[in-house]
């Protein structure tokens, strides 16, 4: 199963450890100096194109994917694929 998170990109849903709204974690120095730490590392996937809005980012065991997709958009699809699916 996997779970679409815009601009046609997908990831297996069973990776999925955290789904986050990107603004409730703006104002948070923590998670800012995270995020930058991330990226440079490489751990971060930008699925955005260059003039979309960041709207949620998704957080698995290896990487965080950043999505144009709203967290209560992307957390109904992954519901969805689990009822559908009998789990994930």
């Amino acid at each position: 199963m996997f779970l679409h998170i815009g601009d046609g990109n997908m990831i297996p849903a069973k990776d999925i450890v955290f789904l986050g709204d990107i603004e409730s974690v703006a104002d948070s120095k923590i998670t800012d100096e995270f995020f930058k730490m991330a990226d440079e590392e490489g751990f971060i996937i930008d699925q955005t194109k260059a003039n979309s809005k960041i709207r949620s980012f998704i957080l698995t065991g290896e990487k965080i994917y950043y999505s144009i997709i709203s967290t209560n958009t992307l957390e109904d699809r992954l519901k969805n694929l689990i009822s559908e699916n009998g789990g994930v």
